[in-house]
């Protein structure tokens, strides 16, 4: 074994796993990452919105159980809409939707591949952003010192499937 303080997860799942953060926290192993709590508030996006819509401006829609308040709610908003699974990511249970046509297609596929993904079966609506660019900063801080950093930012808008493929920084989006 080495002796080890802290470890560093890379990308991916152990970087987004709340059962390692944790097991990590209780070992006395520093995660560098997200803490538990915060980890489990992002992998359920209803709550995150919600805790997001507090602090910043942010798209319209919510959490739907139903085909017909989806589309209730889709009419309210606006089409272009997108469907999203709560417990989701990687674009897995993801269905972009322009027409009530659509919606009716793509609800049941969407309950059940995010059912089938994550384990859960929970859905909600949000606008869908045509064409926006996908900007990330990624901010660093330390539970021991207190200190906080950034690292600039970054364009993740080149993706396929919902999916960053490159992350290019600084981005060129940025006005100078």
């Amino acid at each position: 074994f080495a002796l080890a303080d802290a470890i560093h997860p890379g990308y991916g799942f152990l970087a987004e796993n709340l059962e390692f953060s944790s097991l990590c926290k209780d070992e006395g192993l520093i995660f560098v990452g997200p803490s538990p709590s915060a980890m489990k508030l992002s992998g359920d996006k209803a709550k995150a919105r919600e805790v997001a819509s507090r602090v910043a401006p942010i798209l319209k829609g919510e959490e739907v159980a139903t085909e017909s308040e989806a589309l209730d709610l889709a009419e309210q908003i606006g089409y272009p809409v997108i469907l999203k699974a709560v417990k989701g990511g990687g674009g897995r249970g993801l269905r972009v939707i322009e027409s009530a046509d659509d919606l009716s297609q793509a609800f049941s596929s969407s309950k059940n591949e995010a059912l089938l993904s994550f384990g859960s079966d929970r859905l909600y609506i949000e606008k869908y952003l045509v064409n926006p660019r996908h900007i990330e900063v990624q901010i660093i801080g330390s539970d021991y010192d207190s200190k906080v950093i950034h690292l600039g930012e970054r364009d993740c808008s080149i993706q396929r499937r919902h999916q960053k493929l490159i992350e290019e920084a600084p981005s060129p989006a940025r006005a100078n």
